[in-house]
This record gives structure tokens, sequence and C-alpha cells, in this order.
């Protein structure tokens, strides 16, 4: 523990060049994360009842063995969901080591008797629906059988494949990747159906034309914002037309709750790739902060995007054509 105390300090003294698992090279500076000490045992004769103990880091700080921490990416499947429990269970009484499992089902089952907290749905958009998912599940990832929660890990493979252009670095990537695996474990089945039924309903549309569906979600404080969405095909406009979107509602959502410079959105469209081999094309916008967008371009992107349907329908249009006309769906 206290040689991860001294390594947190050196890389807030002096940041460091780090290869990760990709053999990519990403520059990390101590100051620019927040911190946990993970002390972990790979052993296989763990006395029972063994509560480990040590002088306060000034960080958090919790212990663990080998098969706890297995236990762990097995049940969630996400680097992030893990980093959030290991923030969660620093801050409880120490547990025996072995015994995390035992943890996490009590937190589990705190969870899941949890009221939902109050949340502006409207910031959505009208029809904007309250959805409360337990943080920490109690049946372990993909445990439905249908493989859909693997719909979301391929797209993180997408983003992680994918060449990197300028003005584009490796922490860009990594930050597009730590955003996306804040959806929610408990709600990735559901979005995998959905976007799969997307990506099957999107290609429907006359020749010339363009369908396009897309799901939305805020965070409970209202400062992060994932968009999902699919359209029939991609090109240069489709592109302009999606960036258009996720700034239009990066700003709407900012303009209501004031809170610009700690907002950020992140949207990820996919479209369908014809012939054999990979099913779709995955692209990705982020935007943060206040984007200074011209009033006459927020016009346009309105006119298009709002005046044209209600949220939740499904535009059946080229947007380089000028305003479509709203298609229920």
């Amino acid at each position: 523990m206290s040689q991860a105390k001294g390594t947190v300090r050196q890389l807030r003294m002096l940041p460091a060049d780090m290869v990760n698992g990709r053999d990519r090279t990403l520059r990390v500076d101590g100051n620019a994360f927040e911190w946990i000490a993970v002390f972990l045992l790979d052993h296989p004769h763990v006395p029972r009842d063994t509560v480990v103990t040590w002088p306060p880091l000034g960080m958090p700080a919790v212990a663990l063995t080998r098969r706890d921490w297995d236990f762990l990416f097995d049940q969630l499947r996400s680097t992030t969901a893990v980093l959030d429990y290991l923030f969660r269970a620093a801050g409880e009484p120490a547990v025996p080591l072995g015994d995390e499992p035992v943890r996490y089902y009590e937190l589990a089952a705190a969870d899941a008797d949890a009221p939902p907290r109050e949340i502006d749905t409207e910031l959505v958009g009208a029809g904007g629906i309250l959805f409360s998912v337990p943080q920490l599940p109690r049946a372990p990832a993909g445990s439905d059988g249908t493989n859909v929660h693997r719909v979301l890990r391929i797209i993180l493979e997408d983003i992680a494949l994918t060449p990197l252009g300028e003005p584009m670095t490796e922490l860009n990537r990594f930050t597009v990747l730590s955003d996306l695996d804040r959806l929610p474990v408990s709600a990735r089945a559901e979005w995998g159906h959905l976007l799969l039924d997307m990506l099957r309903d999107v290609p429907e549309v006359p020749d010339g034309h363009c369908k396009w569906r897309f799901r939305r979600m805020l965070d409970e404080d209202g400062t992060r914002r994932l968009i999902v969405g699919a359209a029939t095909r991609f090109d240069r406009t489709i592109q302009g037309a999606f960036t258009a979107y996720v700034q239009l509602r990066h700003h709407e959502v900012t303009t209501r709750t004031g809170r610009t410079e700690e907002s950020l959105t992140l949207g990820v469209l996919l479209t369908p790739r014809p012939g054999a081999g990979r099913p779709w094309d995955t692209s990705t916008v982020r935007v943060h902060g206040d984007l200074e967008i011209p009033p006459e371009d927020l016009q346009i992107y309105s006119d298009v995007w709002n005046r044209a349907f209600a949220d939740g329908d499904v535009v059946d249009h080229d947007p380089a054509e000028g305003p479509p006309t709203p298609a229920a769906g």
C-alpha cells in the first residue's frame, strides 16, 4: 500500500508515458485522475477471517484476493463498473480476504431496495422517461443467455481499433471508451436489443432517403449525456448531420442546467455495413463545455432536428435536402 501511495505521488510530481495492453502509449498525469490503492493477494490458500489493515494513505484503499478480483470482472464485465465498486467498497468497513462476493451481494440487495432518485426527465426532451436500475446487478452480466450485452463490448472494441486521425490522441480514445463504459451494467442487455432492432429497421427506406433512430440517456446529476443512434448509411452528409444533432442536444441541456463547463455529451452512431464481415460501422462524436456555436448555425441545427419532428419520431429523409417531414416511429 505504501508503494501504491508512492507511485501516485511520483505521477503527480512528474507525468509518465505508459504503454497499455494494446502496445499504445498514453501520457499519465497523476493530477488528472482520481486514485484508489488496491492490494491484490494471489495465493491458493488464504487463511479464513484474515482482515488486512494498513496506515491511512490519504486516498481510498481496499484489499482483495485474486479470486475476489476475478469475481468482480465476471459479475460486471465492465472496467468502469468494477472501479466504481472498488471506490464504494473502500468506504465500507473491511471484510476478510475472500469475502468480497458476500459484501457485493449485500450492496446489490441494498441497491435493489433503494427508491429511484429524482431527475428532470424533460432534459432529454418531451416524453422523457425515468428508468431506475440497480448499480450492482444480482445476476452476472449476460446471464440471460442472449449475448446481447456483447453489443456494447463490440462497439467498445470498434472504438479501440479505429485508426486515429489528427488531432485525435490515445488519451481522447481512452476518454471516449471510459464515457461509453459508464452505461449501467443492468441496462446493457436492453440497450443491446434496442441497437440491434435499430440496425434492422433503418435500411427499410426508399433510395435516396435516410432513417434515423436515437436513444438518449442523461446521468442523474445532469452533466453526462449518452446518445446512441442508427442511420441508414454513412457518408460525410450523415456524419455532419449527426455531429450537429449531438452538439444541439448538448447545448439544449447545458442551457437548462447552467452546468456548461462540467458537462459532456458522447454520441455513438451505428450504420449498417453491406456485405459479409462486420455487421455495422461505428462513429463517435464527443463534445464538452461551451461549444460556442454561432447563432446562425444553432438555428439551422434546430430547424433540421427540432422543428422537423418531435423527439421519438423517426426521420425518413436526407438532412442535406433541408428540413424533413416527420414520420411517426
